[in-house]
C-alpha cells in the first residue's frame, strides 16, 4: 500500500537537541560550561528519555517540560555545575528555541508537494512542540502536531502510535515513521508502520524484537523512500 503520511518525531529528529548547549557554550563568560557542554548536552538527552521510559511503566505520568528540567538537573550536577541558576535557565529558555536541522524544511517541502501528510509525533508538550515549530518556521510544512499529552503516557506505547490513525484516518500501512530514536523507530515497526531510524551519529542497531526498515544518515531522501 502506498505511503500517504510522513509522521516525525521532534527533538532529535527534526530539532537539533544539542542546539541549547552548544549555543549557550558560545556565549561570553561560560568557560566552565563551554568546557563541558557536550558531556552536559548528551547527559541531558540521556536522561530526559530515560525518565520517560521509567514514568511510562512506573504510571507516573507527567508532561514532558517536567522530566526536561528534571533531566537538566542531573546534567548539570554530575558536571558540578548545579549551582549556576542563571545557567540553568539559560538553557531551559534555549530549549523553546531549538533549530532545525539544515535539510529539514526542503525535506518537508517536498513531500507537501507530493501530496503527503506530514506531521510531528512527540513526547513533547503541546506548548513545548509549538514553541519548536514556530522558531524553526515549519508551521506552514506540518498539518498537525501530534502530542502524547492527549493519550497520558510516553512513547513507544501504543496508544501514543494510534494517534496517526485517528488523526488522519489511515491505515499503518500507509504511515513512514521517522525517528532518530532507534528505539523508537523499531518499536514502531513492531506496531505496524513503515519506519526510517536517522541515525546521525552512526550507533549500533538496538537489540530489540524489531528493526527499521531504513536507516540514513540524514533526512535529505525521506521523499525518496515515502514514494518508494
Amino acid at each position: 500500500m502506498a505511503i500517504t503520511t510522513c509522521i516525525f518525531d521532534a527533538y532529535g529528529t527534526l530539532f537539533d537537541v544539542a542546539a541549547a548547549a552548544r549555543e549557550a557554550s558560545e556565549e561570553p563568560g561560560r568557560d566552565a560550561f563551554a568546557a563541558r557542554w557536550m558531556e552536559v548536552a548528551n547527559n541531558w538527552r540521556l536522561k530526559q528519555l530515560q525518565y520517560t521510559w521509567l514514568r511510562a511503566v512506573a504510571d507516573a505520568h507527567t508532561d514532558f517540560w517536567q522530566v526536561t528540567q528534571d533531566g537538566l538537573d542531573w546534567a548539570l550536577e554530575a558536571a558540578g555545575l548545579d549551582g549556576d541558576m542563571e545557567l540553568r535557565e539559560r538553557l531551559l529558555a534555549l530549549y523553546w528555541e531549538l533549530s532545525a536541522y539544515r535539510e529539514v524544511p526542503v525535506m518537508l517541502a517536498t513531500l507537501k508537494a507530493a501530496g503527503m501528510n506530514t506531521a510531528i509525533l512527540s513526547n513533547g508538550s503541546p506548548d513545548m512542540l509549538d514553541g519548536a515549530v514556530r522558531s524553526a518556521g515549519l508551521e506552514m510544512l506540518l498539518d498537525d502536531v501530534l502530542s502524547v499529552q492527549d493519550v497520558g503516557v510516553f512513547k513507544p506505547a501504543a496508544a501514543v502510535y494510534d494517534l496517526v490513525g485517528k488523526r488522519f484516518g489511515c491505515t499503518k500501512e500507509e504511515v513512514l515513521f521517522v525517528s532518530s530514536n532507534g528505539w523508537d523507530a523499531g518499536c514502531a515497526t513492531g506496531y505496524g508502520f513503515t519506519t526510517a531510524w536517522v541515525n546521525r551519529a552512526g550507533e549500533p542497531v538496538d537489540r530489540l524484537p524489531w528493526t527499521p526498515k531504513y536507516i540514513l544518515s540524514d533526512l535529505t531522501t525521506i521523499p525518496e523512500h515515502a514514494s518508494a
